[in-house]
């Protein structure tokens, strides 16, 4: 039997390497808001498509525009990716505000929905200004033919001066469910 061996320096570099490159990253999650607003819908089952973001804002890094318009990174990481999160939580929020059956894509149950839920988002940012922003479009569309909406957004909410991550990360929870209101109460009716 032939035996290999590394040279100790070797072997202590690989697990060093290997130890940075696993754990160390600092993950925020967006904490659950119960929504408190009821908005009847004329849709018993919505699917909410995956949402679409910018670029910056599909990863995993949090992002901080800065004065001068500079969009960079403000270290930490959010613990799942945003469009996946943000379309979960549109799900949820809209399934507690209509009393609807909602699902993300694909839908899971028999069937079609009775409608589709699309939101773009053009923008989704924290700045040092002391604002999380989101803003984009939404559209519903019907199974049936007919009653397509389509509206546009723009939501700020109010951050503190030089706001940590986890304030970053329920501002964004809070603008998210102010968009399944605007949705539910515009587009659902």
């Amino acid at each position: 039997m032939k035996t290999h061996l590394f040279p100790k320096g070797l072997l202590v570099a690989a697990t060093l390497s290997v130890a940075a490159c696993s754990g160390g990253d600092i993950r925020y999650a967006t904490p659950a808001i119960e929504p408190t607003v009821k908005v009847s819908s004329r849709y018993r089952s919505l699917e909410v498509v995956e949402v679409t973001l910018p670029t910056y804002a599909a990863t995993e890094e949090i992002f901080l525009q800065q004065p001068d318009g500079a969009i960079e990174a403000l270290g930490p990481l959010w613990a799942d990716l945003p469009a996946r999160a943000m379309t979960l939580q549109l799900a949820r929020d809209l399934g507690a505000i209509t009393g609807a059956t909602v699902a993300p894509e694909p839908w899971p149950f028999r069937g079609f929905s009775d409608a589709r839920v699309d939101v773009r988002f053009e923008e989704m940012v924290a700045t040092t200004s002391g604002q999380f922003r989101i803003a984009g479009q939404y559209f519903v569309a019907p199974e049936q033919e007919g009653g397509e909406r389509s509206g546009s957004f723009a939501i700020a909410v109010p951050l503190p001066e030089d706001a940590s991550a986890s304030q970053i990360a329920a501002a964004r929870g809070a603008a998210t469910l102010t968009l399944a209101e605007q949705i539910a109460r515009s587009g659902l009716r």
